[in-house]
Parts: C-alpha cells; structure tokens; sequence
C-alpha cells in the first residue's frame, strides 16, 4: 500500500472514530429511556391518601405565612410546576429522544445512499486559506463548549431512566452535582463565544440570490451538480441564523436558570427552562448535520478548520465565487 493510501485510510480511520465518538456521546443518554421498568408504573390498587384534602388546597396556590423573607416565600406550592414537570418529563422527553434519533437514522441512510461527496477533479496541491488561525481556535472552542453542554444537559434529562441503572443512585447523585456545575459555569463562557461569533460573521451571512439556487439544488448534496456559493454557502448561514434566533434564546433563558434569585418568579422561571430545552433540542439536531457534512459528509471539509487551509480544487467546487474574490485580491491588491 502506497504511503498516500494508507494516509488516506488513516484520515477516514480518525474522521470515523471522532463522529462514532461525539455521537455516541450525544445519544447514551437517550438509550436508556427506552429500558424503563414496568415496575415504575402506577399499580392497579392506589392507596387513598388522608391528607389529599390539605394538599389539593396547598396546590391551589393560596397564599400563608412564612417566616422566611423573599419573593414568593408564601406560596407553598404552584400548580405550575406539576405542568412543568409533566411536559418535560412527558412529550418533551419523548419527542426530543424521537427528534434526535430520527437525525441519526437519517443521517446514516443518508451516507449509506450517497456516501461521502468526493471532489469532481483531482487535488491541485495548491491551497488557499479558508479560516485563520484565531477563527479556527474561536470554532472549536465553541464547538467544544456547546458539546459538554449538550452531553451533561441530555445527562440530566435522561440520566433517571440512563444514567441511574449503570451508576446507582449515589453514583448518578455525584455526576448529575458534577454535570450541574459545568453546565451553569459553562453556559456563560459559551454565550460569549457564540456572541463574538455572530458578530464576526454577520456580514457574510446575509442571504442573496445565490443561496437560494443553492438551496434549490440541494447543495449538491444529490446529484453531481455543485451550486455556487460565496464565503459561506446556504447551508451554513442557514445554521448561523439557527444560532442567531434558537441559540440566542437558549443563553438568554440559561440565563434565568443559572441566576435564579435576580427577581424572576418561578413561572418565569418554568417558561425559561421551556424555551431552554426546546431549542437546545433544536441546535442539537441541526449540529448532527452540521458534523456530518463537515467531516464524513463531504471531502476535504474538515481539512479547512484543521489546518486552515482548502485544496483549490475543493474551493471551485464548493465556494467557486469566494474563490473568485480571492484571485481578484491577489490581482489587485490593495495599497
């Protein structure tokens, strides 16, 4: 074997072993939702309890007395938050285990179809450069960031029926204070990075004519057919507005979560947590396609947030009007 082929085969070795990873680790949570005991199910003789009477006009929300100053110190209990707990651990649990699976099964049907988009002619050994050094750093600490929230956040919402069968309750209790505490201080840290994000590259997302024929062949993803595209294609301002709107929306109410005593009541406090999971749901199933097509999805994709720099051949194939504006500044510099 030539030492370009076993290159090669160590390149797709480590691109396979990097995606089976993150992902693996995006989807342990999930699995054990789908192993919960049929013992956890309310049994067929209920017991009546003698103080249900008390408890149903507690959860009415009447206010008492309380010797403990603060807002909202004299409301026991707010029915609210039974509805909370219901629809996090109901429908969005359930759905967002369907939502983030289903990606996966496509993804791998999608590959298994299509397989990796190759380059339509041979490497020129030129390159370009495709980000800078400081831009990649910005990108992976980003991605980094958005990874072990998105791993101890799934931990958490599943980790009753995942994570507490494999390390027991006393087990699960240490992680979850663990995972707690690096999901609060991390939210912030990624906020910040998002934001220098969404700033940097706000001009270059503007969607134009272009993109929209971009999207109409499918990026080229189906079919030989490789559309134009500037800096960023259509796919990926797609995904930076998904940032700009879900994932501003996902900081801002970690925001409410992570500094709960600022003034807010708790029903704000239960609409932030909604919003906080929805669109994490969200941006995690949109990061699923964002990985894949930048690494097995396509070829020589990963190479630009690796070391920087694109193949030419890979630049006219896929951001041929970038390309085009590269060439014009080395034409014409300016002074």
């Amino acid at each position: 074997m030539s030492a370009s082929a076993a290159m090669t085969n160590r390149k797709k070795t480590s691109l396979w072993a990097m995606l089976i990873i993150v992902l693996a680790i995006l989807v342990l949570p999930l699995t054990g939702y789908l192993y919960v005991s049929v013992t956890d199910q309310p049994t067929a003789v209920e017991q009546t309890n003698p103080r249900a009477d008390t408890w149903r006009q507690v959860r009415e929300g009447n206010k008492g007395y309380s010797a403990v100053t603060g807002q909202e110190t004299n409301v026991l209990i707010q029915g609210a938050g039974q509805n909370w707990r219901q629809l996090r651990n109901g429908p969005i649990a359930t759905y967002g285990a369907w939502l983030l699976s289903g990606v996966l099964v496509i993804l791998a049907a999608f590959y298994l179809l299509r397989g990796e988009v190759k380059l339509n002619h041979p490497r020129t050994g030129r390159t370009v450069e495709r980000w800078t050094l400081n831009e990649r750093r910005l990108h992976w600490t980003t991605a980094t960031l958005f990874i072990l929230l998105a791993i101890t956040g799934l931990s958490l919402l599943y980790g009753r029926y995942a994570l507490i069968p494999l390390l027991g309750y006393p087990g699960f209790s240490a992680y979850a204070t663990a995972a707690k505490w690096i999901h609060n201080v991390l939210g912030p840290v990624f906020m910040v990075a998002l934001f220098i994000i969404l700033i940097k590259w706000f001009k270059q997302n503007l969607f134009t004519k272009v993109d929209i024929q971009w999207f109409k062949d499918f990026g080229g993803m189906i079919g030989d057919k490789h559309p134009s595209a500037g800096k960023f294609n259509g796919g990926e301002k797609l995904w930076f507005w998904t940032l700009a709107s879900a994932g501003v929306a996902l900081c801002f109410s970690g925001l409410v979560l992570d500094f709960p005593n600022f003034g807010q009541e708790r029903f704000v406090i239960i609409v932030a947590h909604l919003i906080h999971i929805l669109t994490a749901m969200l941006l995690m199933a949109f990061s699923l396609g964002h990985i894949y097509i930048g690494t097995i999805g396509t070829e020589g994709a990963l190479e630009g947030m690796t070391t920087g720099h694109v193949d030419v051949a890979w630049a006219e194939q896929h951001h041929d009007l970038w390309l085009k504006e590269l060439e014009q500044q080395e034409q014409n510099p300016k002074h």
